[in-house]
């Protein structure tokens, strides 16, 4: 399939070689093989001895040793003339003792329970008890590819993209799509088809046809089939609702779930025989394992997954839960309840509605995997508990036909969107971070309204392929 593309609305630069400006955080826990643990302490090493100025700074005991506290004081007081006003600076040194006192005895549990590495402890200490976003904080578990591939587009073009989008956005036929898909996702769906120009379209679960619209603004000519159990135009009854005239339902009686459908003789009657050029678009709440070995069985390459829920959420089990193991980056947990991530997840609760506590992670017998040791399916009509080594089982099958896994970032930080539903640390650093208001107001992210940002669940795109022998 094209990874390039041209569209009459978008002129994205050629994309490097090497992706040196991605959206990806360096907190992402990206896959990694088994020897990459000591990753970040020996490139921290070889960093300073590759560079001549740092080896004559460790060489040099004087440029690092530190000067004595008194000395720093001196020169402080005397900067600010002080010393003529020992009053004044007797007042100063008594009002940050007092602070500093008042600090220790408010957080003292937190003080001396908590790992010095916590930093929300460590806010807490000085009285700081706010909203720190933290992306990537609790890790997040990066599903590992065949061969370390990823994406082409770079952070640059997902912005230049996101300035096109929000206008496109804002003519949405379905303006309130609760239970369905929000801008976040909006926009990484018709990125990525903008991005691969995919010859034809399949989506599973349609819902009242906001995901079917949005597919069209990227590819106002591509062909589309639309599997839903319900035909969107039911719902034009009630409220707005989008039907495309350009697109083959199978839907109502006509309905016939993915993993039934002969898609060689339904492609074919379309005159569709590369199954690499299409893309396959997946928002049905089935357990994703299970669709994935459905699209390898059919031949296809690239798929999205709406609905990527983090371990321990949603009502089907995802490739998000799937790969969080503890041999991947940032993967795996302890049901311990006087851990420091325990008391992390505890705090972090009180201000993300969708934030994991222990108590809700971990199932019995200290089961965390899926959702509570469980294999969910089917919108949560199918709960089937499996064992944590089919779980592992699980993963390997993944990375063993798994090309390139992207998780599409959040649009903007929180303090920007001002949602409060995902828990940032458990999701991939934002397109727009936290701080750059100018560029949230330029991009036209600022105008469209606060509820749109709450529906953010990971969208993945993958290419798959068939094992190698």
């Amino acid at each position: 399939m094209n990874t390039r593309h041209t569209h009459s609305h978008t002129h994205s630069p050629k994309t490097p070689a090497k992706m040196l400006d991605r959206a990806l955080s360096s907190r992402r826990f990206q896959p990694h093989s088994d020897s990459d643990f000591d990753f970040l302490s020996i490139a921290a090493v070889s960093a300073v001895s590759s560079d001549p100025e740092s080896s004559n700074l460790l060489a040099d005991e004087s440029k690092t040793k530190k000067p004595h506290l008194y000395l720093f004081a001196n020169n402080y007081i005397s900067r600010f003339g002080l010393v003529k006003s020992p009053c004044l600076c007797l007042s100063l040194c008594l009002l940050f003792s007092v602070f500093m006192l008042f600090s220790l005895m408010l957080n003292s549990r937190s003080f001396v329970c908590v790992s010095s590495h916590d930093r929300i402890s460590r806010a807490n200490f000085f009285g700081l008890d706010g909203l720190d976003s933290d992306f990537g904080y609790l890790g997040v578990p990066w599903c590992r590819s065949k061969h370390g591939k990823t994406v082409e587009w770079t952070s640059k073009d997902l912005i230049k993209g996101l300035e096109e989008f929000v206008p496109i956005y804002e003519t949405r036929p379905i303006k309130n799509n609760m239970y369905g898909m929000g801008f976040d996702h909006s926009f990484g769906l018709w990125f990525i088809a903008l991005w691969l120009k995919p010859d034809i379209v399949i989506e599973s679960g349609a819902f009242k046809g906001h995901s079917t619209w949005v597919l069209r603004q990227a590819m106002p000519e591509t062909p589309i089939i639309s599997l839903t159990p319900r035909h969107p135009e039911k719902y034009l009854k009630k409220g707005p609702a989008y039907v495309d005239g350009n697109c083959t339902y199978f839907a109502g009686k006509d309905f016939v779930d993915f993993g039934s459908v002969d898609w060689e003789r339904v492609l074919k009657k379309r005159g569709i025989s590369n199954f690499s050029r299409v893309l396959v678009f997946f928002d049905d709440h089935q357990n994703e394992l299970k669709r994935l070995k459905q699209a390898l069985k059919a031949g296809f390459h690239h798929l999205v997954f709406e609905d990527n829920y983090d371990t321990g959420t949603g009502d089907h089990y995802s490739l998000r839960q799937i790969c969080d193991q503890f041999y991947v980056r940032g993967g795996g947990h302890s049901c311990f309840r006087d851990s420091d991530e325990a008391r992390t997840r505890s705090k972090r609760k009180k201000f993300w509605e969708k934030a994991v506590d222990i108590d809700e992670l971990c199932g019995p017998h200290e089961a965390w995997w899926g959702v509570r040791g469980e294999m969910r399916d089917n919108f949560n009509h199918n709960k089937t508990v499996i064992s944590y080594g089919e779980h592992f089982q699980n993963s390997r099958f993944v990375e063993s036909i798994l090309d390139v896994y992207w998780e599409l970032p959040p649009a903007a930080g929180p303090s920007l969107t001002h949602q409060t539903r995902y828990d940032p640390a458990r999701a991939p650093a934002p397109i727009v971070e936290d701080g750059r208001y100018g560029l949230f107001q330029r991009l036209g992210l600022g105008r469209l309204e606060r509820s749109v940002f709450n529906g953010y669940t990971q969208m993945v795109y993958l290419q798959i392929s068939v094992p190698e022998s």
